[in-house]
């Protein structure tokens, strides 16, 4: 071919020409309304823009300063941090979020409530005295079936299991004895799902809490068995517990290594091992994670860690599609992580009156 025949051939490219992963970065960039216009311009741009629309929003990670009241809000989905005064917060540490809401703990005073960072919304609860401050919420706390729980171990056979709900004048302790050993310590995870709370504790086991029939149970199912290589300094704390439609998912991580996910068998009690998530995205830090569908196409079948690089830019994350952190050179030891240092969190749906 000639260079004027060429030449000629590049003029006649058109936008339909692009490269598909070209495309679907141009396109994911785009705001839902323009992204339903793309779609109509060919068959080939209405594929692409169907894989990368954002139907749901990913949750924001927010950063508790060391010093100070002003906390920033990162989004990985656009890349951009927000930042805001909140002085009410002054003391606090967290200890878990859903729907939108931050459950909170003052040491000095025992001072335990929820917090809306959107919307200002302050709900006391009870005094408690917390020893790992790992507790959770089943839901928003403005729900009647709103339920808090906390786990503290005796000895390795015998827990106090310490449940509160909103209104309420003061927390519930009933001790129950365990068949199998079950060790709280400020490693331990909480999730809620199908009317259950589970927690996983330090060594890999899993308590179960119902609310209704008031009873604990700690399952026989043997901890997720990890390569001898994940046996390094601190594979023990760098876990993530997460939910999705009802399957209980483990995530454990090694910092020389590529992060393994589990999912929880309760039919034959074992733990499963997951090549991939089948497009769903996991936000995990210690205290709380979350999972979505429906992302960016570039975001899904990924996990993202509570941690931000390059100045803002870019979040960690490791995808299961191509077997490998973003950025590259990122692995992190995520036992070494203050796990009160930061959390992800559901933003509101309008969140300009809060920019």
């Amino acid at each position: 071919m000639t260079m004027k025949e060429k030449k000629e051939k590049l003029e006649l490219q058109t936008w339909s020409d692009l490269p598909t992963e070209l495309l679907e970065l141009i396109i994911s960039r785009l705001t839902l309304e323009d992204n339903v216009r793309a779609s109509i311009v060919c068959k080939r741009w209405h594929s692409v823009a169907i894989s990368v629309r954002i139907v749901n929003q990913s949750p924001w990670l927010m950063y508790f300063p060391k010093y100070g009241n002003l906390y920033e809000f990162y989004d990985p989905s656009l890349r951009k941090t927000h930042s805001i005064e909140l002085p009410e917060l002054n003391g606090s540490r967290v200890c878990y979020t859903k729907d939108g809401w931050l459950l909170l703990y003052r040491p000095r005073s025992h001072r335990m409530f929820f917090f809306n960072p959107f919307t200002r919304e302050v709900i006391k609860l009870p005094r408690f005295e917390l020893t790992y401050q790992i507790v959770a919420f089943s839901c928003a706390p403005t729900s009647s079936s709103c339920m808090l729980l906390t786990v503290k171990h005796i000895s390795p056979t015998i827990v106090a299991v310490s449940t509160c709900h909103p209104g309420a004048t003061e927390w519930v302790t009933v001790n129950y004895q365990n068949r199998l050993p079950f060790v709280s310590s400020i490693w331990n995870k909480f999730v809620f799902c199908n009317g259950l709370f589970y927690c996983l504790s330090l060594t890999g086991w899993i308590g179960v809490f119902d609310p209704l029939e008031r009873t604990w149970n700690v399952l026989a199912v043997p901890p997720p068995k990890c390569p001898e290589n994940f046996f390094a300094k601190n594979w023990w704390k760098g876990k993530f517990m997460a939910e999705h439609e009802g399957e209980i998912l483990v995530i454990y991580t090694c910092a020389s290594e590529n992060p393994i996910m589990f999912k929880l068998d309760r039919i034959n009690m074992v733990w499963e091992e997951m090549k991939t998530l089948d497009g769903v995205t996991i936000f995990a830090s210690f205290l709380s994670s979350h999972s979505r569908t429906d992302l960016s196409g570039l975001m899904r079948n990924s996990v993202y860690f509570p941690k931000v690089r390059f100045y803002g830019k870019r979040c960690i994350s490791y995808s299961f599609d191509s077997c490998r952190y973003y950025p590259r050179k990122q692995c992190h030891d995520w036992g070494d992580q203050d796990p009160f240092e930061n959390i992800w969190i559901e933003p509101p749906q309008d969140f300009s009156s809060f920019i």
